[in-house]
């Protein structure tokens, strides 16, 4: 099973914060972010990682280099290119998933560890083709709500809340059938990856939604006292999702 990074955003709303660093380069509990990810994404048995970073800040394909050389985390694979989406960069990286399952999440996804690693268990036990993240806690700008069944089959990704439990929390595990999908919504010219989850739907895929307790974004600099509170345990008055079997 592959892993796939996206780490091309901008990160702009960090920096006009105050946050000197790139997004990918922002430490949690003193470990960046990408570094994080690449470690638990090993420890889960990782063949490959593959990263997309932006030519904007070469500081982190320096440090993404860095840790090739190391070696630390496995084999990575990057690909270095600035582009206007998170769903351009999967296109980006999609010609290297193509002969294996892989996840897929952007490089500011907080969640605790054991829950990922029992959602990547669950993954690789599934007839799915794909099986997504969700949380019932709901600390997003614009959440995008799931819609599932009893089963917690996905049976629509909504903008507004349509008496919908959970939301999606951008991680996603998928067998390469998602990938013509995302090709045909690029001819299309679509760029959102809400757009690209409903297509997975539309074109029949076979869905499963995993629940977290929680899923945190770092978009904003009070976003990163918030990670590791959550990290910690500290996080008060934060409340879990009942973690369910799936199908």
């Amino acid at each position: 099973m592959k892993f796939a990074i996206i780490a091309a955003g901008e990160g702009s709303r960090l920096l006009r914060e105050g946050v000197g660093c790139p997004k990918p380069l922002v430490k949690v509990n003193g470990e960046t972010l990408i570094a994080r990810l690449l470690r638990i994404f090993h420890q889960c048995g990782a063949e490959e990682t593959v990263v997309i970073v932006n030519r904007l800040h070469p500081e982190t394909e320096a440090f993404v280099r860095q840790l090739m050389n190391e070696q630390t985390y496995g084999p990575i694979r990057l690909v270095t290119k600035t582009t206007p989406s998170s769903m351009h960069s999967f296109y980006e990286l999609s010609p290297f998933l193509q002969d294996a399952p892989f996840c897929l999440t952007t490089v500011d996804t907080i969640f605790r560890e054991e829950e990922f690693a029992d959602y990547i268990r669950r993954f690789r036990d599934s007839k799915a083709d794909g099986m997504m993240a969700v949380t019932d806690f709901i600390d997003d700008e614009s959440p995008l709500y799931v819609g599932t069944d009893a089963d917690l089959r996905i049976t629509a990704f909504n903008d507004s809340n349509l008496g919908d439990r959970y939301i999606s929390g951008g991680i996603y595990a998928l067998t390469p059938k998602a990938l013509p999908t995302l090709r045909r919504l690029m001819r299309e010219g679509q760029s959102r990856m809400r757009n690209f989850q409903r297509g997975l739907i539309a074109d029949g895929l076979h869905l499963q939604a995993c629940p977290f307790s929680k899923i945190l974004d770092v978009d904003h600099a009070e976003d990163i006292r918030k990670a590791e509170e959550f990290l910690r345990g500290a996080s008060a008055g934060s409340h879990r999702a009942d973690i369910a079997p799936t199908a």
